[in-house]
C-alpha cells in the first residue's frame, strides 16, 4: 500500500491531494508564465505560482493544500479551477471536495446495498440482443444479460463476487486484447474511482478495491497518482472478441434512481452493420454462465437451479447479484 493510501483520508487531505496532483500537470508555459532561470524541481507549477495565478496569498494556498484550511470560498475554488485549467467535470469535482472539506463531522460510510430489483432485471432482458449490465459505483457487476457478460471475454471464469470491471481491465490477462484502446479504458476506470474517493474516501467497497489494485497493478498505481476524475457515461468502444471478432459499439450509462450509485450500462449498434451482426451473434451464442464454484470450462449446463445465474426455464434471463 502506498503512502497515499496510508495518509489520513479526511476531506481536507483529499482536497490537498487533488490540488497537488493537478498543479503538477500544468506547466509554466501552459499557464502563460516565463520558465525562469535555474533547474525546476517541481514537475508543474510551484505553489507560489499557482497562488499568484489564483489571486490568493502563498500562505493561504499552502494551508489549503496541506489540509489546514478547509473552508475555501466559492470564488477561491473557481479561481483555482481557472488557474489549473480544469475541465467542467474537474471543476465540479473541486467544488465537491471543497464542500466535503468543510464538514466538521462527516457521516460514517455505510455498506452500499447490492440488491437489484426484479424490474431492473426484466429491463436487462428486454434490451437483448444489446449487451447490458448493472454495476455498482465501484464497477462490481451485479446483474447482466448474456451478451452483457460475454462482452468481457473470460470474466465468466471468475467467481461472481470477483467480477468487477476495473479488476478485469487491470488484472485479467484477456483485457489488454479485448479492449482496442486498453489505456483509455484504464483511465476511465481510475477516473470513476478517483471521483468516488473525493466524496467518500473511507467507503469500505472503495478502499478494498483500490488497495488491491495498488498492490497488484503498476498501471493502476501510475494512473491513480494522476488524479483524473472525468468518467465517461457515453461514447463508443471497439472490442477484439476472441469468439465474435472485432466490432465497435456505442454505449450509454444511466444512473438507477433509488440505488446507492448503481448504473445500468447498455451497448448498441446500427442495425444492418457488421457491428450489429456481431452484437446479435454475441447474444445468440451465449453459453450457460460458468457457475461460481467451477473452473473455466465453457458450455457446461448448471446442475441445479441454485447453481444457475439465469432462470432454469430458458436461456433468456439476467445475472444475479455478485
Amino acid at each position: 500500500m502506498t503512502r497515499d493510501q496510508q495518509q489520513p483520508t479526511g476531506g481536507g487531505t483529499e482536497l490537498g491531494r487533488y490540488l497537488r496532483a493537478r498543479r503538477a500537470q500544468v506547466t509554466p508555459a501552459q499557464a502563460g508564465l516565463a520558465p525562469g532561470a535555474g533547474l525546476r524541481r517541481t514537475p508543474g507549477l510551484r505553489r507560489e505560482e499557482l497562488a499568484t495565478l489564483a489571486g490568493v496569498s502563498i500562505d493561504y494556498y499552502a494551508r489549503l493544500e496541506r489540509g489546514r484550511e478547509t473552508r475555501p470560498s466559492p470564488s477561491v475554488v473557481d479561481a483555482l479551477a481557472r488557474a489549473l485549467q480544469l475541465t467542467p467535470d474537474e471543476h465540479e469535482h473541486l467544488r465537491t471536495l471543497a464542500a466535503h472539506a468543510a464538514r466538521t463531522a462527516p457521516d460514517p460510510p455505510a455498506a452500499p446495498s447490492r440488491t437489484v430489483r426484479p424490474g431492473v432485471k426484466l429491463v436487462l432482458e428486454s434490451l437483448r440482443p444489446s449487451p447490458a449490465y448493472v454495476a455498482t459505483r465501484t464497477n462490481d457487476l451485479l446483474a447482466w444479460n448474456p451478451a452483457g457478460l460475454r462482452l468481457f471475454a473470460g470474466i465468466e471464469e471468475w467467481p461472481l463476487k470477483q467480477r468487477n470491471l476495473a479488476r478485469y481491465a487491470f488484472l485479467h490477462p484477456a483485457a489488454r486484447e479485448v479492449f482496442a484502446d486498453w489505456e483509455h479504458t484504464l483511465r476511465g476506470c481510475v477516473a470513476r474511482l478517483r471521483a468516488l474517493a473525493g466524496t467518500d474516501p473511507d467507503a469500505p467497497d472503495l478502499t478494498a478495491l483500490v488497495g488491491e489494485l495498488l498492490l497488484k497493478s503498476p498501471d493502476f498505481a501510475r494512473l491513480w497518482e494522476r488524479y483524473e476524475v472525468k468518467a465517461h457515461a457515453f461514447g463508443r468502444k471497439t472490442y477484439h472478441h476472441p469468439d465474435v471478432g472485432t466490432f465497435t459499439l456505442g454505449y450509454q450509462g444511466m444512473h438507477l434512481e433509488g440505488t446507492p450509485g448503481h448504473r445500468l450500462v447498455t451497448y448498441y449498434a446500427e442495425p444492418g452493420t457488421p457491428s450489429h451482426d456481431a452484437l446479435v451473434l454475441l447474444d445468440l451464442t451465449a453459453d450457460h454462465p460458468v457457475p461460481h464454484d467451477s473452473g473455466p470450462s465453457r458450455g457446461r449446463a448448471p446442475k441445479t437451479p441454485e447453481e444457475a445465474p439465469f432462470p432454469p426455464s430458458g436461456h433468456r434471463g439476467q445475472g444475479q447479484e455478485g
